[in-house]
């Protein structure tokens, strides 16, 4: 079991950066693959950006690559990812998710994430990019 709790949401003007945190509180010894997703009004939720376990590897969505950043402090047990040069249609609430994994999943592997692998989320943080 993970909870999840997401931070450093807000208002920006475009072209601004955002710095968003997620906080992990295991209550097993799992190993997690963790991702950010995001949701805006009316549409799908959509993968932003994944990091693998053991933080070799990262995967981006084409419409934030070279944008956005996905990092994470094992030691802390935190999940950033720093946006800089945000868009309007970067607005949508974002969400932090966990990924249990099996014992025979590569710790090095970092598919671009999609919603269904994910069974735990954080309660969102609200991004707005104002033109």
């Amino acid at each position: 079991q993970v909870q999840l709790v997401e931070s450093g949401g807000g208002s920006v003007q475009a072209g601004g950066s955002l710095r968003l945190s997620c906080a992990a509180s295991k209550s097993d010894g799992a190993t997690y693959r963790m991702s950010w997703f995001r949701q805006a009004p009316g549409k799908e939720r959509e993968g932003v950006a994944g990091i693998s376990a053991n933080g070799g590897s990262t995967s981006y969505a084409d419409s934030v690559k070279g944008r956005f950043t996905i990092s994470q402090d094992k030691g802390r047990n935190i999940l950033y990812l720093q946006m800089n040069n945000l868009k309007p249609d970067d607005t949508a609430m974002y969400y932090c998710a966990a990924a249990r994994l099996s014992y025979w999943y590569s710790r090095s592997l970092a598919p671009p994430p999609r919603p269904a692998d994910f069974g735990y989320w954080g309660q969102g943080t609200q991004v707005t990019v104002s033109s």
